[in-house]
């Protein structure tokens, strides 16, 4: 359901043909026509209507179908349609006029368009390409990297250099990252649409894993995050083929002036830290932009102010925020693992498989497309984020327990008691896991008294038998008398040569 969601935006919302469609969201084109004929049958475009959820959406698109599927139309002789076109003044408006006078029930005009177009891309081995005004913005990074220093070792690390030129005006932008990872992959992303002040209709990248986590001709598969970014700020992301250089041209050829203009003009320098590379990287791309293009006569910054800045959507008002996500599945503590932090989740999803969606302050939990949990983000590893509304009513009872009061029931019965029970809760990694055991044996004293509870809690110390079900056995088989605080026998000691005596063991 998040692909038909997908699908109806970026066709409804930002106008983008099937085929695009197709290669954004990773599935076949023709799915996505089926996607949008049925829900053009129940009247839902973009946006959904609110309240209505993925089960909803589901259950209302894909109904058994209860409408015969036509017979097939008649084909043009494309051959011919290829050949008449090449004549003076020919154009498909007509051929597709002589092509429906022989046949009353051929095709409509935009689908003859269309299968012309297919027909002829399989002969043709090469397409010269043209963008329109803001409509793609090609991104890559560089093959050269640039060296900077540490300033107190003199030791050397790479820099990776990003590439992003706009498609109809040539217009550059370029900026050092650390890494092609997806965390400086979405940030570049973020600073070149803040540079140039809009927002294409397409971003094109290369199949780098950072943006692309499968990678196929026909159903490339974007990466959650990039995807994300995408939606927050109205475009579409479209991969290109894999080995298929041709593509992505534009960016090619920028990604050449780049390391030609700018980075070999800064070959002879020495950088001492990121930010002061992007400081010369800035304004030695400045200048490319502001150079007179020889062919053309104009340079980049007029060709931008001119052809793609009136043409950009307006950027958001706010930047998108990092955020990556997971896919965890329930423990049946009703908890899952992330960045080795447990957080609660509702105890009826115990076994699910959930998505995580992790920023720096924030974790949401979401089952289904649908928000079940959110907790801010902890950095304590091993330890529990409980909300209690989460928790079986069973356990809601031992969450009004804390450690505190668990201590001072304790000290109502001694000491033996209060160093067991804090044992006990060092060596329990979950809270409740060890309050229950606390508990437990707190409650022993109903049937076998304060004194014996003391004595057994002893000798489970010296023993290291700090369980529930330890303190409970010494009670069960009396191993406590040897440790209770009995008053010593009336009358004198016997005395006798068969009895060794307390020296004897000393």
């Amino acid at each position: 359901m998040r692909k038909v969601r997908e699908v109806l935006r970026l066709r409804h919302a930002l106008g983008v043909s099937e085929r695009q469609i197709a290669v954004t969201v990773g599935i076949s084109r023709s799915t996505v026509g089926e996607y949008l004929r049925r829900a053009a049958v129940i009247g839902i475009t973009w946006p959904v209507p609110k309240g209505m959820d993925d089960g909803e959406l589901e259950r209302r698109l894909f109904t058994p179908p209860t409408f015969e599927e036509k017979p097939a139309r008649p084909l043009p002789d494309w051959t011919q349609v290829h050949r008449e076109l090449k004549r003076r003044s020919v154009t498909l408006l007509l051929l597709w006029e002589e092509y429906r006078a022989e046949h009353a029930d051929g095709y409509g005009y935009s689908r003859f368009c269309d299968l012309y177009r297919e027909w002829s891309e399989t002969i043709s081995p090469t397409m010269r390409q043209a963008h329109g005004p803001g409509e793609k913005l090609f991104v890559d990074f560089a093959g050269d990297r640039v060296p900077v220093f540490d300033a107190a070792t003199g030791a050397q690390r790479l820099a990776h250099v990003f590439v992003a030129v706009l498609g109809a005006s040539n217009y550059t932008f370029a900026e050092a990252r650390w890494s092609e990872g997806l965390a400086d992959w979405i940030a570049v992303h973020v600073n070149a649409l803040r540079a140039i002040g809009g927002v294409p209709k397409a971003i094109v990248c290369d199949n780098l894993k950072s943006g692309v986590i499968a990678t196929c001709r026909y159903e490339p598969g974007i990466n959650r995050t990039y995807q994300e970014l995408a939606e927050h700020y109205g475009t579409a992301i479209l991969p290109t083929r894999p080995r298929k250089p041709r593509d992505k041209a534009k960016v090619e050829v920028a990604v050449q002036i780049v390391q030609r203009f700018v980075l070999a003009r800064l070959r002879n320098q020495r950088f001492f830290s990121l930010d002061e590379l992007n400081a010369a990287i800035r304004e030695a791309i400045a200048d490319l932009n502001a150079k007179i293009m020889r062919k053309l006569g104009v340079s980049r910054n007029e060709l931008f102010a001119q052809i793609d800045k009136p043409a950009l959507k307006t950027l958001p008002p706010t930047h998108y925020q990092y955020a990556e996500w997971k896919k965890c599945r329930v423990a049946p503590d009703y908890h899952v693992e992330i960045a080795g932090h447990y957080y609660s989740v509702p105890s009826r999803l115990i076994r699910e498989e959930l998505e995580a969606r992790i920023t720096d302050r924030t974790i949401e939990i979401l089952h289904k497309g649908v928000r079940v949990a959110s907790h801010a983000r902890s950095a304590v590893p091993h330890r529990h984020t409980t909300i209690p509304e989460h928790m079986p009513s069973a356990h809601r009872r031992y969450a009004e327990w804390t450690p505190a009061r668990i201590k001072r029931e304790a000290a109502k019965i001694g000491p033996a008691t209060i160093a067991l029970v804090e044992a006990i809760m060092k060596a329990k990694p979950h809270p409740e896991q060890g309050f229950r055991a606390c508990l437990g044996i707190l409650r022993l004293a109903r049937s076998y008294g304060s004194a014996r509870i003391e004595a057994a809690c002893q000798r489970g110390n010296d023993i290291g038998a700090t369980t529930y079900g330890s303190i409970k056995s010494i009670l069960q088989h009396g191993l406590d008398r040897a440790y209770a605080n009995e008053s010593p026998p009336d009358g004198p000691p016997i005395r006798h040569g068969n009895i060794r005596g307390t020296d004897y063991y000393h």
